[in-house]
Order: structure tokens, then C-alpha cells, then sequence
């Protein structure tokens, strides 16, 4: 199932000609019928000589609906071009041919019409060069041009025929991977509910599908199918289709969405692009300038970010950053226009290399045009190694998901990658670059090296700390960051010490000030080992800082809310207690206190802190060993 789109100036006979080829008038609208003039999008069907079945939508050519023109021209096989033979090439017909060449549109045939209405042969020749002259240099160059007559019928067979040898060299549309239908049309059908309608870009929709509808996260099922009046179980990539949908009202939705499965097409309102001047643009574009954004069906506000220079003259090609206003769903490799809003005129167009993109760009960044020069090669295994150097590690899963890329293609390149050991596994399912494990090891570095010098004394970061500090806004799993931190400590570029993460070269100190500070602090602790100064009377010798640094390193262990020991009277009173507790089964509180010569706050602490260490177990009013209690 093939899909045409007509282009040109108003009244220049599109919608009479659709009407002779295929018996449907497109023109659906009454305004439509009253002004004679095509306002939206109109359509109809037709079989070429071959028996190939073909949609066509016709679009409107008044100046004031381009908008719908470029709505309805995006997702087609090819281009059927109207110029009347008694006017020949006017301005929408420049404009229109403009869209058509930026949207790289790659195929389509020339209908000159009314050549019933031409002067003569001499005149019908001069029209049909003026308009190989203006087809030159565009993706249409080579364009058959036909003579015909809607009302007398003449060329009509040969028009058809060109039609079908145009479409016969256009590749079939992709089948596998997810669905993707360009929504140009949300209506309700008494006895049957929403219906949306579009030309299916890629991917097969079938009754019973479960789809999802973006911008806006829309669930439904799909409860009929048809094409040209004809129902449908399952529908083809590349047909106009009309798709019945369940759990949805018409308000919710509206032309620019995309249907299509869960979990691979994600809405912005940022898009990376390489950008192209229409070589005939009416001015002149500059960085921060308010634009019109148009890809498949969808049309919004927008403000165009030129990433290398301040203008783009009429011709040229830059990287660019669009920031809209509203989201849009758009794939990576998709073509837009950008139209100038008021007075409104198409100004250039292109391909965008990053549907998604994480921030807000720098200008003049070298390294971010290499990067989108990789995107706009499109070949998977530079793709892979690209996103793997960038988000690594990365399952292959995410890859797929992130360049919108097949499970096939993913794992043919990685294979490559990995045998040309461009890509080596950090876990079985995790993907790393040599690039991407320097990348996060800068990180690391960084990281560690502000906190170490906020935190002279300190040990380290704990690892959920280190975790949330350096991981992506998607995070990592415990399992993922933990295998990071494995092979950073394997590397040497970390060390781990009572479960604090430091940078392997780094070596926790006070100062000499502090130093003696914490000398006299420990003195008194072992001057009254039992009754040690409590947290309050230890933050009068030193401060908060320090005494973090002391419980980190485990000179100081803290017992409760404002009970401190020194480590070696600590480990002492563990020894004793334990060794009491082997000679006579079981301690109370009272004959702890009895040990030790120490206030009952003090044991009461020290009781409660073995029992969370499973050392001891309360039984009644007495503590006994936990591996006792077990047996």
C-alpha cells in the first residue's frame, strides 16, 4: 500500500483532478464546496494499471492553509505536483516545491492540468520547461511532467501509469519494529465512538492492539480498522487508515500525535536538528528567532537555538537546537519545515538527529557537532558505541530504546563493538566504552575530590552517597553502581575503608590545631573510660566536623543519642561482657553496671547497642549471647 500527496497553487485544479482520477471528491468540507477551494486535508484512493491500491491525500493551496499542506505531505512515497498549463508556476507552487525539496520528499510526478485551456503547443512547451526549471535542484529533479485535462480526460491513463512507475522504485515500508501512525484526524462515529484517521509511517496495527498515543501518554485498544471504506483486521505500514479506538474521547486528541506501542516513542519540547535555508527564503534566520515547527502532523510554536553561528543565510546548512512550546512525538531521522509565523513564510527545514535531547546546548561546542555528525550517519554500530560512551553502562534493552533501534540491529553491533573490543561488558547485561568508563571515572574523581576537601578528616562517602551524587537522572540499580565501584577499587582508583569510599591517593588528616584538640578529647575519655564526656560535653572541645571524622574512623563509637566510648575501652567492655556472659549464662543491667563501676545510663546504652549488633539478645530483665539463643 502506497501513499500520495498532492502540492500546489490554489486553484490550479488538485482537487478536480483527484476527482477525475478516482470518481471521490476530496473536498469533504461544506466551506470547501461553497468557496471552491480545498481548506484541510482531503482524501481519496484509486488502483494504478499495476492493481497497486493507492491512498492520496490532497492538500489545500491558498497561502492562508499551507500549514495543513505540510500536515498532510509528510509521511507519503511520493509527490503529485499540479501546475495549470494556462498559469504555469506561481508562488505557492515555489513554496509548496520548497516543502517538498526540505522535507527531501523522494519522488513524485508533475501533473500540468488545464491543458485544455492553453493558448497552444508553443505555450503548453514554455510552461513545461519553466517547470523543469524549477524542479531543478530539488529532490524532485527528475519528476516525469504530464500533460492532462480533468475535463476532458486526456493524459489521465498516462498520468496513472506515470504514477505507478514512480511508486513501483519506492521501497517497502517497514513492516517490523513498532508502529507509527501520524494522527491528522480525531473524530466520533455514532455506534462506534473515536475514530482517528493518518497515514501508518511504519509497523502493522491489528484489532486487539494495545496503543498508546503521544504527547500525552493516551492508553486505548484498538477496536476497528479500515482503509478506504474497506474493514480491516490487521493494516498494513504505508496505507491511509482509519482506526477505531476504545477508552477515548475525540477532545482528548488532536492532529500532531502519534499512535503508535509503549515504552519506545517519547515526547520533548527540545529537538536537535540539522538545518537547511530554503535557498529562496524570504529572510533571513537568526539564533533566537520565534518559528513555526512542522513534522508529520504536527505544528507548534517554537524558538530556533543556532548552535554555530548567529544567522543562516538563505542556502546555507548549521546545527540547531529547536525549543517549542508544546511537546512534540518525533523519531530520530524525521524531517521538518520551519515556516516564519506572521507575515508567515517557509523558511527552511531538515532532519532531526536527536528527538530527545537531555539539556539545553551550549553554543559553539565542537564536540556536540561530532556527536550529532555520528547521529545523522545513522549506522548502528556508531550509534551504539556512541550512546554506550555516553550513558554506560547500558543494557542492550535501553540502547534499543534510546536510538530507536531494532533488537536485531542492537545486538549486530554490539557484537562488533565487542569483537573489535570497542565495547566490553561490565556486568552481562551492562555495556561500557573505554570513553564512557573515563567518563565516569572523571566523575568519580570530581566528585570525591570537593567532598575530601570539605571533609579533610573524614574517611569518605558512604556508597548510597557516592550513588546519588554521580549516578544519571535515571538512576542506577544497586547491583549496577556496585559493579562501578568494584572495578574502580580494582583499578586503584578508589579504596574502601570501614565501608567509606575515598579517592585511592587520599589520606584523612586534622590539622594541627585540630589534632591537639582531638589529643586532649581522647585523653579525657580514657582519663573516665566508663563514664566518658557525653556528645554535648564533646562538641564544647571539638566541633561537629570533627567529631564526624572520630566515628568514621571508629575512634569514637557512638552508643546512642549522647553516649560516646573510646574504640579500645569499647572493644574492652565487649570482651569482659562476654566472657561474664560464658562463665554465668546471662547479665542484667544492675550486674553490667557492678562490672564496669559505671552509671546505669551508660550500661543501659551500651546493652541496647549489643543487642542491635546481635551480640547480645534481651531475654526478661536479662541479656544472654545471641548464638545461645538461637540454638
Amino acid at each position: 500500500m502506497k501513499v500520495i500527496a498532492t502540492a500546489g497553487h490554489v486553484d490550479h485544479g488538485k482537487s478536480t483532478l483527484i476527482q477525475a482520477l478516482t470518481g471521490i471528491d476530496p473536498d469533504r468540507l461544506q466551506e470547501e464546496k461553497q468557496r471552491g477551494m480545498t481548506i484541510d486535508l482531503g482524501f481519496a484512493w484509486l488502483t494504478l494499471p499495476d492493481g497497486e491500491p493507492v491512498g492520496i491525500v490532497d492538500v489545500p493551496g491558498h497561502i492562508d492553509f499551507i500549514k495543513n499542506m505540510v500536515a498532510g505531505i509528510g509521511a507519503v512515497d511520493a509527490a503529485l505536483l499540479v501546475v495549470a498549463a494556462d498559469e504555469g508556476v506561481m508562488p505557492q507552487t515555489h513554496e509548496h516545491l520548497a516543502i517538498l525539496d526540505l522535507l527531501q520528499t523522494p519522488r513524485g510526478v508533475v501533473a500540468l492540468t488545464k491543458i485544455d485551456l492553453a493558448e497552444d503547443e508553443e505555450w503548453l512547451e514554455m510552461v513545461q520547461e519553466e517547470v523543469r526549471d524549477e524542479l531543478a535542484g530539488t529532490s524532485l529533479a527528475n519528476a516525469p511532467v504530464i500533460p492532462v485535462s480533468a475535463y476532458t480526460g486526456t493524459g489521465l491513463d498516462d498520468l496513472l501509469q506515470a504514477l505507478a512507475d514512480v511508486l513501483a522504485q519506492a521501497p517497502p515500508q517497514p513492516v517490523a519494529g513498532p508502529p507509527r501512525l501520524f494522527i491528522d484526524r480525531a473524530f466520533s462515529i455514532s455506534g462506534f465512538g473515536t475514530v482517528v484517521t493518518g497515514t501508518l509511517k511504519e509497523g502493522v496495527l491489528q484489532i486487539g492492539d494495545e496503543v498508546v498515543i503521544e504527547p500525552g501518554g493516551l492508553k486505548a485498544r484498538i477496536r476497528g480498522l479500515q482503509s478506504h471504506k474497506q474493514q480491516l483486521e490487521r493494516a498494513l505500514p504505508g496505507s491511509r487508515v482509519a482506526v477505531n479506538l476504545g477508552g477515548l474521547h475525540p477532545t482528548d486528541l488532536y492532529r500532531g500525535q502519534v499512535l503508535t506501542t509503549a515504552g519506545w516513542l517519547k515526547s520533548a519540547k527540545r529537538v536537535d536538528v540539522r538545518l537547511r535555508a530554503w535557498h529562496d527564503a524570504p529572510a533571513i534566520l537568526k539564533h533566537n528567532m520565534e518559528i513555526t515547527f512542522h513534522s508529520g502532523s504536527a505544528e507548534t510554536i517554537g524558538r530556533l537555538r543556532l548552535l554555530e553561528e548567529n544567522d543562516l543565510l538563505p542556502g546555507e546548512e548549521t546545527w540547531a537546537q529547536i525549543e517549542l512550546r508544546d511537546p512534540v512525538a518525533v523519531g530520530r531521522g524525521d524531517h521538518f519545515i520551519i515556516r516564519r509565523p506572521s507575515p508567515s513564510a517557509t523558511l527552511a527545514g531538515g532532519v532531526i538527529v536527536d528527538p530527545t535531547p537531555r539539556r539545553r546546548h551550549k553554543r559553539h561546542q565542537p564536540h556536540l557537532f561530532h556527536r550529532f555528525d555520528v547521529l545523522l550517519r545513522n549506522d548502528p554500530v556508531e550509534l551504539a558505541e556512541l550512546i554506550i560512551s555516553e550513558r554506560g553502562p547500558i543494557a542492550p534493552p535501553e540502547i534499543e530504546e534510546a536510538l530507536q533501534l531494532s533488537p536485531a540491529q542492537t545486538q549486530n553491533a554490539l557484537n562488533i563493538l565487542l569483537a573489535e573490543e570497542r565495547a566490553w561488558p561490565l556486568m552481562p547485561d551492562a555495556m561500557m566504552t573505554d570513553a564512557g568508563w573515563e567518563r565516569i571515572g572523571k566523575r568519580l574523581r570530581r566528585v570525591l575530590d570537593d567532598y575530601h576537601t570539605a571533609h579533610p578528616a573524614w574517611l569518605g562517602m558512604v556508597r548510597e552517597e557516592l550513588k546519588s551524587r554521580i549516578q544519571p537522572r535515571t538512576g542506577w540499580s544497586p547491583r549496577t553502581f556496585n559493579a562501578i565501584v568494584d572495578r574502580a577499587l580494582d583499578e586503584g582508583l578508589l579504596q574502601e575503608e570501614h565501608g567509606y569510599l575515598a579517592l585511592a591517593d587520599f589520606t584523612p588528616a586534622f590539622n594541627a590545631r585540630q589534632q591537639k584538640a582531638v589529643d586532649d578529647l581522647l585523653a579525657r575519655f580514657r582519663a573516665q573510660p566508663y563514664t566518658p564526656p557525653s556528645v554535648r560535653q564533646t562538641l564544647e572541645i571539638i566541633d561537629s566536623e570533627m567529631l564526624a571524622a572520630l566515628i568514621q574512623r571508629g575512634d569514637l563509637i557512638k552508643l546512642g543519642t549522647d553516649i560516646l566510648f573510646a574504640r579500645d575501652i569499647y572493644k574492652e567492655m565487649v570482651t569482659r561482657t562476654i566472657d561474664y556472659l560464658q562463665q554465668h549464662g546471662q547479665i542484667t543491667v544492675a550486674e553490667c553496671r557492678d562490672l564496669f563501676g559505671a552509671s546505669r545510663k551508660y550500661i543501659l546504652a551500651f546493652l541496647e547497642h549489643l543487642d542491635r549488633e546481635h551480640i547480645t539478645r534481651r531475654q526478661d530483665d536479662y541479656r544472654v549471647l545471641a548464638r545461645q539463643s538461637n540454638k
